[in-house]
């Protein structure tokens, strides 16, 4: 359902139903009283996705304005499970209207929370995991709490961020350490020990063994990649590109420019690379 829309005697029972799951603001106005137009704008301005505005036109409309008792222009009602649970009659403030609101909607954060949660359980692509985990760290700098971390361990997950991730699992307290933790953990495990292949230990062993090897710097960091290691790539390839940015006849240059490539645009990490590169650049 839109989140502004005109109710009529066609739509209210659409719109009580959907009061059973999110909170229904009807505002009743008429073109007659501007006092009541000025209120339906103001509503509009303060709705931001987090509440359903009905506006009813008390002139179209007799029948529901009826319905529901109105005696004076503007009223607002608050609709919760179906009944009224709030109201406001005359001409309002913005921030009386926003304090009676704020009584009954849930806070932004959990919005954002659940609008990422959608997100990670529609198998998203690189862009909408990079879209969930930026709603997530929004919402994590405005509240605490376990469950805004394990959805970001689960985005870092999908979007094969190990150490993101296992950090951020770090953080669940024991009371979050519930079985989507557990879940969690076990995936986080799983993945850790595919990405720790055979081909990348024998490379972290020739690297170690000669790290000036630029050929072995590039393979290892190739090999990373195809193991979803990529910060680890990226890093390996950027510390030598900031000592020398022509490093190998500019063979570390490209490597990395490909790997930021493959990543795509909706990557944060490769994003974050992308802009540590032009600072050496410009």
């Amino acid at each position: 359902m839109e989140n502004i829309l005109d109710l009529t005697k066609q739509n209210i029972q659409d719109v009580v139903n959907a009061s059973m799951e999110q909170v229904v603001v009807l505002a009743f106005w008429a073109q007659q009283q501007a006092d009541s137009l000025d209120t339906v704008r103001q509503l509009e301005q303060l709705n931001q996705g987090r509440f359903i505005l009905a506006r009813v036109n008390c002139e179209t409309e007799m029948e529901i304005a009826s319905y529901f008792r109105i005696q004076a222009l503007p009223t607002i009602l608050v609709l919760s499970k179906g009944q009224p649970v709030d109201g406001l009659a005359g001409p309002q403030e913005a921030a009386a209207l926003s304090a009676m609101l704020e009584k009954h909607l849930p806070p932004a954060w959990q919005l954002k929370l659940d609008a990422a949660r959608e997100i990670l359980a529609a198998e998203p692509d690189q862009a909408a995991l990079a879209e969930a985990i930026s709603l997530l760290l929004q919402a994590q700098a405005e509240h605490h709490s376990d469950d805004i971390a394990l959805a970001l361990a689960d985005a870092y997950l999908q979007s094969h961020d190990l150490p993101a991730a296992k950090a951020m699992l770090a953080t669940v307290g024991l009371a979050g350490q519930d079985s989507f933790y557990q879940n969690l953990m076990a995936k986080l495990h799983l993945a850790e020990e595919a990405a720790d292949t055979p081909e990348i230990r024998d490379l972290q062993e020739k690297f170690a063994a000669n790290p000036d090897d630029i050929a072995v710097r590039i393979a290892l960091a190739k090999a990373l990649n195809q193991a979803h290691r990529d910060e680890e790539a990226l890093e390996l390839l950027f510390e030598l590109l900031r000592r020398d940015l022509s490093a190998g006849n500019g063979d570390v240059k490209q490597a990395f420019l490909e790997l930021l490539t493959a990543m795509g645009q909706g990557s944060v990490l490769a994003n974050q690379f992308r802009r540590r590169l032009y600072s050496l650049l410009y």
